[in-house]
This record gives structure tokens, sequence and C-alpha cells, in this order.
């Protein structure tokens, strides 16, 4: 296929630099990485044409096909339906394909053209969900008798309780709670056809939820009590996770004792700590501050009991542990917050804890803590990161001073990051927040010197990837290049052989 972009387009802009250097990398799925990234910013400009050609150009059936059906979807939101349907027929895969058709309808209905939604609804294999979402579009557009006429089409249980559920929120905000409680209700009379006995309990719980949120708590109990019945009969690996959302729904809606009725039933060590975890947070925030602390050690001491022979899932187990490990910095135990993330096991949820410890402990003023939380990671890439996550936390508190003193020590240690790639993403995190902090200046100095690391990359996708990223930001940030910039793209340009 012949070059969709010229060497003279490739040498003016990143994003055709990058389009150029993708279209001449001979390894599939090479070519078929970089594509993903780079239709999407095609379409973000709406020059469905070339994405549409550049998608074509793909070998992987799966990527061309996905790639397609972003560009049909496109086609479909800027009303070139013609084009949307001849791209549609292009889609090997009928899965893909149906998909593709109801993103189409999707589009037609948040553009209000109920009529051309339905229509296309029509064709569909399965079009409940499609229709579900026009139900809930008409109800917001005020067509409240086309709405529930719509939602007579839908046959799937599941389908048409997600639909009224959406519905009843809408009436909530409009301030009509009595009718979105008689909604609420016709969900609940929904879900119990639901076939597969983990959804219905799923569905029930969030329609429980909602009933609390909108101050029902009886009805949320009499909802979260079917949930819980129905859990009951799951003879499989999802009961426990089920029941212990059911007893989070029980404490919310104000009854701790059917709570801790329901926490009895469940048997995974992993399941009921975090449903402790949940429930000290509950308590925390109606102040209950030494039953919070209580609650949340015995989640630790739960989970930490647990034997080797009784974990399964230990991503999931430690992931949880990191969670009590920030929950105690958020109930002010910063100490006890460190010592338990650092026997986490896992060393990037490890260190994902401790940079969320010291985020909390900088929204706390407790800056000697979250220094040591920072200091407690020993990947210098990782601790990069958590220190502009850091710098983050500054800025929300309005203290822009001491967030520039994290980020430039981020910058420090962007140096030292091996792999390339890796250094060019925090160079535009970088970029971007001194550019919000008011340092414009040094933000272009940085994105140049991700473009001279982006050179640098030997890979050809992740280097078509990484200057298709850094495009965005030249974009966003509204730079443009130089004759030095330029003379890195020609470089690149060479190296193609172009």
């Amino acid at each position: 296929m012949a070059h969709q972009i010229t060497i003279e387009q490739a040498g003016e802009s990143l994003l055709s630099c990058a389009t150029f250097l993708s279209e001449n990398i001979k390894s599939s799925d090479g070519h078929a990485e970089a594509m993903k990234e780079i239709v999407p910013r095609y379409l973000e400009k709406k020059d469905v044409d070339l994405a549409a050609e550049l998608a074509n150009s793909v070998d992987d059936p799966f990527t061309r096909d996905r790639l397609l059906s972003l560009v049909a979807e496109k086609c479909a939101a800027i009303d070139d339906d013609e084009y949307a349907f001849q791209i549609l027929e292009a889609i090997e895969d009928s899965g893909t394909q149906a998909q593709a058709r109801e993103h189409i309808v999707l589009q037609k209905s948040a553009k209000g053209e109920f009529a051309k939604a339905l229509e296309i609804a029509g064709t569909l294999d399965h079009p409940d969900y499609a229709f579900a979402d026009v139900a809930v579009r008409q109800a917001e557009n005020g067509d409240e008798a086309g709405a529930f006429q719509t939602l007579e089409k839908i046959v799937f249980s599941d389908a048409k309780v997600s639909a009224l559920q959406n519905i009843a929120m809408l009436e909530l905000r409009k301030g009509d709670a009595q009718k979105a409680v008689l909604t609420f209700e016709k969900a609940v009379a929904s879900a119990d056809e639901i076939e597969l006995t983990e959804e219905k309990v799923r569905a029930l719980i969030e329609i429980g939820k909602h009933f609390t949120e909108a101050g029902q708590n009886g009805l949320a109990i009499e909802t979260f009590d079917k949930a819980k019945a129905s859990a009951e009969t799951i003879d499989g690996v999802h009961r426990d996770a089920l029941l212990a959302n059911v007893a989070l729904g029980f404490l919310a809606a104000g009854s701790l004792e059917l709570a801790d009725r329901t926490l009895d039933l469940v048997a995974d060590k992993t399941q009921m700590a975090a449903a402790l975890a949940g429930f000290s947070r509950r308590f925390w925030e109606k102040e209950e501050r030494e039953e919070a602390v209580e609650t949340l050690e015995e989640a630790y001491a739960i989970l930490k009991s647990q034997r080797d022979s009784e974990i399964r899932n230990s991503r999931e187990r430690y992931s949880l542990w990191g969670t009590i490990a920030v929950e105690f910095a958020r109930i002010e135990k910063p100490e006890r917050a460190v010592e338990i993330a650092q026997e986490i096991i896992d060393e990037n949820l490890q260190t994902n804890a401790l940079a969320q410890i010291a985020q909390v402990c900088l929204l706390q003023n407790r800056d000697e803590l979250a220094r040591q939380a920072l200091n407690s990671i020993g990947d210098e890439a990782q601790k990069m990161f958590a220190l502009i996550g850091a710098s983050d936390a500054k800025n929300k508190a309005g203290k822009t001073d001491e967030a520039l003193i994290y980020l430039r020590e981020a910058e420090t240690l962007c140096e030292t990051v091996p792999q390339l790639a890796s250094r060019s993403a925090a160079y535009n995190e970088l970029a971007r927040r001194f550019y919000d902090y008011g340092d414009a200046e040094k933000a272009r100095k940085l994105l140049r010197e991700n473009l001279e690391t982006i050179a640098k990359i030997r890979d050809e996708s992740s280097r078509a990837v990484t200057l298709t990223q850094l495009s965005d930001f030249y974009d966003e940030l509204k730079f443009e290049l130089t004759d030095a910039e330029k003379e890195i793209l020609q470089t690149l340009i060479r190296q193609t052989g172009g």
C-alpha cells in the first residue's frame, strides 16, 4: 500500500512523522501497536479518510477491525452516516461489526436522533443495550413516554435494569425523588427476572446503593436483603465477594446488625478484610474514630492470617493490603501505614501504596511522614512518578512553591531512568505540570529533551508510539516546532531510508 504521509509532511509535524515512521515498520505486530496509538489521533482531528486508510493497512485482522470500528463510530458522530456504513461493511469479524453498529446507535442516540437510532438498533441481533441507551437519552430530553415505550422493546432484563436505574438517577437530579423511587422499584422488579444469579445480585446491590443515596434506607435494606438471599444460593468463587458488598450496603443503609450478620457468612478472608476496610471508612466518616481504627486493625489481622492454601488470588490480596495501608494513612496513622505497606511483597503494589500514603500525608500537612514514605520506594523510576504525585498533592493544597520542589526532584531522577520509553512518559508529565505552574519555558525545554530522547529509542514501534504521545503535548500546550526540532524529525526520516 502506498504511503499516506509524504516525506515533506513528516518533516513538519510530530504526528505526521510518527505516522510516516509507522508506515515503514516491517513487523506486523509493531505496525499494529503503532496504529492503535495513531489512528485515534486522526479521528480526534475528524480526518476519517486518513484514519480509515491507516486502519485498513494493518495486517492483524483483530486490530484492523477494532480500528475500523472506531472510524465508523466517529463518522456517525460527525454525521457522515453513509461512510460509517461503508466502513462497517469492511469489518470482517461479525462480532466486531455488530459492536460497531451498536456504537453507531449510541452516537445517534447521544445526538438526539432517536428515530434513526431505533431504526439501526432494530437491525442488531442483540439490541437490548442499544435500546436501553436510547431510552435513557429520551428521558434526559424530557420524552418520558418515548423512553418507557423504548424500554418495552428490551427483552434482556440486565439491560432494562440498567436503563431504569439511569432514568431514576436523572429523576433524582431533577429533584423528583418520589418518581425516582418508583422507577427504582421497577428496576428491582426487573432485577428479579435476571436469570444468572450473580448478575441479579450485582444489580440488586447497585439499586440498594441508589436507594441509600436517595435517603430511602428502608427500601435499601429490603433490596439488600433480596441480594443477600440470592447470594447465599451461589456455589462459586463470586459468592463471598457479593456477600461482602451486601454487608457494606447494609452498613451504609444504617444497619450495623444486618451488616455483621451478612459478614459472618463470608468465608474468604480477603473478601472479609475488604468489607471490614469499608466498614472502617464508614465509621471514620461518621466520626466514630476508635471504632474505625479497631476495625481496620481487624481487617489487616485477618488478611495477614490468611494461609497460602486459603489464597485465591495473590494479586488481589496484596492490592487490598495496599488499600488497607493507605486507609491507615487516611485515619491519621501514617507510621502504621508505611509499616504495613513495606510488608507488601509485590514491588509495584508496594510502590503504589507508598506513593498514595505520601500524598495523603501531604494533604494532612505531615510532610516528614510523606518524605518517609517516598524514601521507602527503592526503584528510582517509580520514585520519580511518586514525586510527581506528591507535587500534585501540594498543588491541590494550593502550595505551588512546595509543589515545584517535588517536581524539580522528580526531574533530577528522570535522567536516571534507563527505559527510554518510561523516561519519555515522565518528560511529558513533568512538562505539563511546569506549564500549569506557570513556567512555559521550562515545559518547552523538557519537551525538546523528550524529542531527543525519543530519537534514541531503537524499537521502531516504541519510537512511533512515544512520538505520537509527544505530539499531544505540543498540541495541548500550543508549541510550534523549531528548526532544530524539525531537523531531528529529518534524522528520524532518514533512518527509515526515506
